[in-house]
């Protein structure tokens, strides 16, 4: 388990070594994702794999966590290592975080029934902290993680969305490229 000595260690050498050499701090990740079984899916990534799925009332298998799930849990636990790590950075003692991330949606844009958008209507999280810090320490830390969040980022700001396709037949072997 990391310690917030080994938290503030790895930060500030990661944080030179990217203001020393910036391409460092560039890079793409490749996640896989193969549907098995007429909904779950296997989502591999490095060296972790885990399945994905949706519930038996939606027609799936309900083999493990829904994407909605997934999208809920890398806020919370993207805000909750960012406040342990900006703690750590300010010699901060935590002693508990918890982040509750909450969404509203209308199945009818899933499902067609009407032209309203399919994803979330709104997205909120609730942040709970223990600490003996003054509180005025604990609001500077979840400010300064709220600033740098890749995943909030990701939800408060539109950002390009590129498709690529290829369609291959089995029978003749032929791909298609769109």
């Amino acid at each position: 388990m990391a310690n917030p000595t080994a938290i503030k260690n790895a930060f500030e050498r990661n944080r030179k070594a990217v203001n020393l050499r910036p391409e460092m701090g560039k890079s793409t990740a490749v996640t896989k994702v193969r549907l098995q079984d007429g909904t779950t899916c296997e989502v591999e990534h490095k060296h972790w794999k885990f399945k994905v799925d949706i519930g038996k009332a939606e027609g799936g298998n309900d083999a493990g966590p829904g994407p909605g799930i997934l999208e809920r849990g890398a806020l919370g636990s993207c805000l909750a290592i960012g406040y342990s790590q900006q703690a750590a950075l300010a010699d901060v003692p935590i002693n508990k975080i918890e982040v509750d991330v909450e969404s509203d949606m209308d199945a009818r844009g899933i499902l067609g029934i009407d032209d309203r958008p399919p994803g979330f209507k709104e997205l909120r999280y609730k942040v709970h902290i223990e600490s003996p810090a003054d509180e005025s320490e604990i609001t500077k830390i979840i400010e300064i993680t709220e600033q740098h969040s890749p995943v909030l980022d990701d939800f408060k700001r539109a950002l390009p969305v590129r498709r690529d396709i290829k369609i291959t037949n089995p029978d003749s072997k032929e791909e298609i490229a769109l």
